[in-house]
């Protein structure tokens, strides 16, 4: 297998992040609507914050742990948000996608368009059996990107993650290798 990134569609480029990337991840990340709708994304979003998270990023390979990649609008050249596999688990076949689009490039299609190719990368170039991806039952939205690549809701954790003090159902959504379909989106 060779790596194939960067990753081409006609209008996203998934590619590696560099630190020159750094003061649009703060600017993007940082709007608290992002931070309010993703586990992860901290707020507010600190000066350095965004080139640690960079520095942590394994060169994006078939034999890594996780791959994180930015979401490049191609026409412009601007950074859109970004994707990830993460816990890659080449001995059972798996990994957790994950994904936040910057608020000015709602509405476009991009999350659905990046998760989509980055799930045919996963089961092309990697091989893998399963991809799963969780978001917070509040944020109908994710859950919508996730039924148009052909997940499939598969339960609830609830009260499972806390964000600023309070307890968040988290919907765990997956498929399988046979289930996918890598022209079309639902």
């Amino acid at each position: 297998m060779t790596t194939a990134f960067p990753l081409h569609t006609a209008r996203l480029l998934l590619r590696a992040f560099t630190l020159d990337d750094s003061a649009d991840v703060q600017r993007l990340a940082g709007d608290r609507i992002i931070a309010d709708t993703t586990r992860v994304v901290p707020h507010p979003y600190l000066d350095g914050m965004a080139e640690n998270w960079i520095k942590t990023h394994e060169d994006p390979n078939e034999a890594t742990l996780q791959i994180q990649l930015a979401v490049e609008e191609v026409a412009t050249g601007s950074l859109a948000g970004a994707i990830s596999l993460v816990d890659l688990n080449h001995q059972d076949s798996r990994a957790e996608m994950g994904y936040w689009i910057g608020q000015p490039y709602w509405g476009k299609g991009y999350c659905t368009e990046a998760a989509q190719t980055l799930l045919n990368y996963a089961f092309n170039a990697l091989d893998l059996h399963r991809v799963t991806a969780k978001y917070l039952r509040r944020n109908p939205a994710s859950g919508r990107v996730l039924e148009k690549i052909g997940m499939t809701q598969e339960g609830v954790l609830r009260r499972h993650n806390k964000k600023w003090d309070a307890f968040e159902d988290v919907v765990v959504c997956g498929i399988l290798r046979e289930e996918w379909s890598p022209e079309e989106t639902r």
